[in-house]
């Protein structure tokens, strides 16, 4: 298999990710606003104990889907990524049904970043226009994409250090608080005993709390989609995966830990979404830092213009090539003398306005519906990643091929794929239960909740019946490189 650093096939993408460009989006992949914000309310809901315990299992599930994408990423590294890996080695069905799932995820994100980046800039700018700043932070994203992919690369670089660096610093502060060095008296363990602390609810509050925990870790995945372009796959996907683990215990597992023992998890305001009540400005407020909500909130800023710049990156990449590989319009699989795909760019950041601009009609009646559709994408995204792992790694066996020739090899197989696909599955279907558990079902409810599951299945069913596709055989799964 060929490592060319820079290809000039107008048909290619260009390898100009280096390795500190995986490294720091491998580390910030999943620092956002899940982490700044919704971790307050995982922590008020279930206690201390229960979002630890929640954050932990998600974690596990994380770092198994990771190694696995690691697995085939390093040993095929093409922008379509696991869209690719289903067409080969499950069903082009499913390939084609998880493509324009994940495009379509990522697209709605950029709308969604789009107003968050409103509400951030009225905590500074109260009376100003809205659509000032949705437009401003779409110039922004568009061009990073539009630049090169180095300059996709450099803009997650600044903003993932930024975020690093931020819970690194909150950490430090926390564990000083909780020693009663900072912020007056020692605090201890009392926030973790107090009433039904650590764990409120039981186990099902704990369950509720599962799809939280997994929107917090999306994103991780853009590592499997940015192999196309990294200039030694091999070598640097390998190296950005083994940092997913400590990733995962340094940022959320420790951070939930801190916020747990400082804030009591009775305190109301953890429910708030509002910046100024964010457990991380809590927390530094608490420590005599009087402008932590100013601080915290250009963070935020950061870590939303990231997420909309990765998710403009990863639906341009997938739509581009789910173009090349005919299960698209064909301009959208053409490349710029630079190796960009302009027009996927262009028709991405499109999509993502118009559902942007949705937000002023109707209360933003079809903006949440939007939204929603898109919540439950990630989720079958990662049920694609688990069982294409699983059957890659079956398939690559079958051939009678030497695992001692892969690149990088996942540990724990076949352990590590079926745990991810059962507890994927366990929070799609549980993503809304009490819908169906009061007296009456709540069917539209149900409906908001679940909509994104018949999509799929519409696409993948719709394509095998018109395409009349069959489940890959293990001895004829295709591993050529595109």
């Amino acid at each position: 298999m060929s490592n060319t650093k820079a290809p000039n096939n107008p048909t290619q993408l260009k390898r100009g990710l280096k390795a500190r460009h995986l490294t720091m989006i491998s580390l910030g992949g999943t620092i956002g606003t899940g982490l700044f914000l919704a971790s307050g309310g995982s922590i008020h809901t279930a206690g201390p104990g229960g979002a630890l315990a929640a954050y932990s299992a998600i974690g596990i599930m994380v770092y198994f889907l990771m190694t696995g994408l690691a697995e085939m990423a390093a040993f095929m590294p093409v922008a379509g990524s696991f869209r690719v890996y289903a067409s080969k080695f499950v069903d082009p069905a499913l390939g084609f049904a998880l493509g324009w799932n994940y495009w379509y995820n990522w697209a709605i994100t950029i709308a969604a970043e789009l107003a968050a980046v409103v509400l951030i800039m009225k905590f500074w700018f109260p009376d100003s226009q809205s659509i000032l700043w949705s437009a401003l932070c779409l110039a922004i994203m568009f061009l990073l994409n539009y630049m090169s992919v180095k300059g996709f690369g450099e803009a997650e670089y600044w903003f993932s250090l930024i975020k690093v660096v931020t819970v690194i610093v909150f950490l430090i502060t926390g564990f000083l608080m909780i020693l009663g060095i900072m912020g007056g008296e020692a605090i201890g363990f009392k926030n973790f005993t107090i009433d039904d602390a650590p764990f409120n609810g039981g186990f099902m509050t704990i369950m509720g709390i599962f799809m939280a925990a997994g929107f917090s870790f999306q994103g991780t995945e853009l590592l499997g989609v940015a192999a196309g372009e990294s200039e030694n796959p091999r070598k640097n996907i390998p190296k950005a995966i083994r940092q997913v683990f400590w990733r995962i215990l340094l940022f959320y597992i420790l951070a939930i830990f801190v916020i747990g023992l400082i804030i009591p998890y009775t305190t109301e305001s953890l429910l708030s979404s509002d910046i100024a009540v964010s457990p991380f400005t809590l927390v530094f407020e608490k420590a005599g830092l009087a402008f932590a909500a100013s601080v915290m909130n250009a963070i935020i800023l950061s870590a939303i213009l990231s997420a909309g710049n990765s998710g403009m990156y990863a639906s341009t990449r997938m739509l581009w090539d789910l173009a090349r590989d005919g299960k698209a319009p064909k301009f959208l699989g053409k490349l710029d003398k630079r190796g960009i795909p302009v027009n996927a760019l262009i028709v991405t950041s499109l999509v993502g306005t118009l559902a942007f601009l949705t937000t002023f009609f109707g209360d933003g009646v079809v903006y949440v519906w939007l939204l929603n559709a898109s919540g439950m994408s990630g989720f079958i995204a990662w049920v694609g990643i688990a069982v294409s792992h699983y059957r890659f790694r079956k398939a690559y066996v079958a051939q009678g091929r030497d695992l001692k020739d892969l690149p990088y090899r996942a540990k724990w197989y076949p352990f590590g794929p079926l745990f991810a696909l059962v507890v994927c599955i366990i929070v799609i279907l549980g993503q809304n239960y009490s819908a169906f558990t009061g007296g009456a079902i709540d069917w539209e409810g149900a409906l908001v909740s679940y909509i994104g599951l018949p999509l799929f299945l519409i696409l993948w069913i719709g394509y095998k019946l018109m395409k009349k596709t069959k489940v890959v055989r293990l001895k004829e799964a295709d591993f050529d490189v595109e």
